[in-house]
């Protein structure tokens, strides 16, 4: 029996408009009932992440930054973390801005960007439709070097760093992969989201990567919180559908893939779900966890 479920939300748990839907949420908690330990093993910041978490009855722990943070639900504290240092921080927001290029820094609570652009923009448009206890937390910031360097805020959890254009894109990954004891991760296809605008949805296309501490992962914050609820690796479940969700995927016991991800980490996957937008969590979960209730 499966006694842990580590599920990423971007193009896993959210569809493609960032919502989990009803039948989800169903049986998620269905899940949960039956004894198994569900949390949220994402990218985003705490906040960010704390409202869906809610949403679904998931009110243990959850995994944050890519594996820089593990959270506490109940006690409302990190519990586990791997911070990158401010003047690693400060070096790649030089490079991003000497070559022009979008990029936005998380701290564990607040996303800092210098404009409303591609993954932040899809967050902001997120943010009209909640409440304001629920919204991601996103704080413009013009001159970001000398924000940072004088800020007393040392917790940064990653680095996003964007472009529409695979050509500029892959010049400026060149140039920070020269950089030392940081983890960059190679995302091979473009993300694409979708905001709805009155009757209107505008897709969101853009290329990605994040940057993290050196030996940043989401497998890594698993085992480290499996052993504290002293459960072995054969009985955890991951569901992902990126690059970032590859170790977790290959090293748990049951490793699923959104139908359509990327291939770098279908290849390593025992399963694969229906898409995202054809609530491919949900029919993983009644399959592996809740039987054919």
């Amino acid at each position: 029996m499966y006694k842990l479920v580590a599920i990423d939300l971007d193009g896993t748990m959210l569809n493609s408009y960032g919502v989990v839907t009803e039948n989800t949420k169903k049986v998620i908690k269905k899940t949960i009932e039956k004894g198994v330990e569900v949390i949220i093993a994402s990218g985003r910041p705490i906040d960010s992440i704390k409202a869906i978490a809610n949403e679904i009855g998931s009110d243990k722990y959850f995994i944050a930054g890519n594996g820089a943070i593990i959270y506490d639900i109940k006690k409302e504290e990190i519990i586990y973390d791997k911070f990158m240092p401010k003047q690693k921080v400060l070096e790649i927001i030089e490079l991003c801005e000497k070559n022009s290029i979008s990029y936005n820094v998380y701290t564990n609570k607040t996303i800092l960007a210098p404009l409303l652009k591609y993954n932040v923009l899809y967050y902001h448009k997120e943010n009209l439709k909640k409440e304001e206890d629920k919204k991601t937390n996103i704080n413009i910031v013009k001159d970001m070097y000398t924000y940072i360097k004088e800020s007393k805020e040392e917790k940064f959890i990653k680095i996003s760093i964007c472009d529409n254009s695979k050509t500029v894109f892959n010049s400026i990954i060149k140039k920070v992969k020269m950089i030392d004891n940081i983890e960059v991760l190679d995302v091979s296809h473009i993300s694409r989201k979708i905001i709805k605008q009155g009757t209107e949805e505008i897709p969101i296309e853009y290329y990605y990567t994040e940057i993290s501490e050196k030996n940043v992962d989401k497998w890594f914050a698993i085992e480290h919180l499996i052993k504290k609820l002293n459960i072995n690796k054969d009985e955890v479940i991951a569901i992902g559908d990126n690059i970032n969700d590859k170790k977790m995927i290959e090293n748990a016991g049951l490793g699923i893939v959104m139908e359509k991800s990327t291939p770098v980490v279908t290849k390593v996957a025992k399963y694969i779900t229906k898409t995202n937008n054809e609530e491919g969590v949900a029919e993983a979960l009644q399959k592996f966890c809740c039987g054919n209730e």
